[in-house]
């Protein structure tokens, strides 16, 4: 890769906390403080389980990374909830396929 090329890659919430909270809190910086304090409020789901619904929606589900990430962060409650994150137009999504998601979503949802 050359120095112009850069990758991006979308991180859930939970993903963003598990990188943090590996560097250790005591490493972190003002920002790094802040991001983690307030990852710590919105997370609702695991950080492995995070990764792994979000590829499953990629795969079997044909959605975008970036809008499996944005669904598994806000972990939507009901299908017309999920629907907003799948408003853009792109293609439609089979009334089965999103109460499927929604119910993967509740299964894994953590409780506070």
């Amino acid at each position: 890769m050359s120095q112009d090329e850069s990758s991006e890659k979308c991180l859930t919430l939970s993903q963003v906390k598990s990188v943090l909270e590996s560097i250790g809190e005591e490493n972190l910086d003002q920002f790094q403080r802040r991001t983690l304090d307030c990852v710590n409020k919105f997370t609702k789901i695991e950080p492995v389980k995070a990764e792994e619904l979000v590829a499953l929606f990629v795969k079997d589900y044909d959605l975008v990374e970036a809008e499996a990430v944005q669904i598994v962060n806000c972990v939507p409650e009901t299908v017309d909830e999920l629907r907003i994150f799948l408003a853009g137009g792109r293609k439609l999504v089979e009334a089965q396929k999103l109460e499927k998601i929604v119910s993967i979503l509740n299964e894994n949802r953590i409780l506070k």
